[in-house]
Formats: C-alpha cells, structure tokens, sequence
C-alpha cells in the first residue's frame, strides 16, 4: 500500500506527465504553423509518448489499491520566439521532470516503498533519453543557425525519427 505522501507525489507526478503532453502538442502546432512538419509530427510522438508515462503511473497507483487525483492542467505556452528557443525549453523541461522523479525516488527510498523505487528506476532510465534527446535537438539547432537548408533538412529528418519506439 502506498503511503499517502508517496500517493501524493504520484498523483502531481500524473499531473506533470499530462501538462507535459499538452506542451508538446501546443509545440508541434507551433511547428505546423511554421510548417515544418517533421518538427511537429517528432513533438506530436513526444507528447503520445507523455500521454503514455502518465498511465503507466496511473496503472501502477491503481494497482498498489491507490486513489486517483487527477488535477487541473495549466494551459501551455503557443508562441515561441524561434525553433531554438523552443528546444531549449524541451530540453530544460526534461531536466525539471527528471527532478521530479528523482524526488519521488528519493522519498520512496526513505519510505521504504521497494515497489515504487523500482517501478520510478524505468522513469529514471527514461529521463536519461529524454534528455539527451533535446540536448541533441539543441545542438543540431545551434549549428544549423539561420540557414534555412540545414533547417529543412533536420525538418526532414525529424520526421524521420517521429516513428514509435519501444519504450
């Protein structure tokens, strides 16, 4: 059973993985807008693949006979100032949920909760990809500057990489 505190902190924790599909997916209408479409079609993945984290948390609270809170999603940003700009901020919102989690580890280690350690290690894990991912995004970004051939080409490959993977 989980402690109430841990309960808690899964439930904000469900909340973050929905607030963080819903900025992906106002990210990739601002990359339609622009129509660079691999960017969108990539964010549109990220954001099913965030839909995805907030219910392997939302199955494994049920299943440790928890309550389900499901709280308010805050409206997310819709204009960025440049492509750049907006990876950034992927990039530095992985490192915010990765925070997260690493908290909410962190409490199941000193509750003792063996279970939700493990099930948060697979979070953990993830984060690392998540994280390199944007990291890579930027740089790409960075070298590619104004030049609008390198951005259609990293359009194109973005794509390209937007299929599903196994995860």
């Amino acid at each position: 059973m989980l402690s109430k505190e841990m309960q808690d902190g899964l439930n904000n924790q469900i909340n973050n993985e929905y607030f963080s599909s819903y900025t992906y997916l106002s990210m990739s209408a601002y990359c339609e807008s622009l129509n660079m479409r691999g960017f969108a079609s990539w964010l549109r993945h990220q954001s099913k693949e965030e839909l995805e984290h907030a219910l392997k948390l939302f199955d494994y609270v049920i299943d440790r006979d928890g309550k389900i809170v499901l709280k308010s999603i805050e409206q997310p940003q819709a204009k960025y100032n440049s492509l750049l700009k907006m990876f950034q901020q992927v990039l530095e919102h992985e490192r915010e949920v990765t925070s997260m989690i690493n908290k909410l580890y962190e409490q199941a280690v000193n509750e003792g909760d063996h279970a939700t350690a493990v099930e948060l290690q697979w979070f953990i894990k993830e984060q690392v990809e998540e994280e390199k991912s944007a990291r890579d995004m930027v740089d790409n970004l960075k070298l590619a500057g104004d030049n609008s051939s390198a951005l259609l080409i990293l359009d194109r490959e973005m794509a390209d990489n937007s299929s599903p993977t196994p995860g």
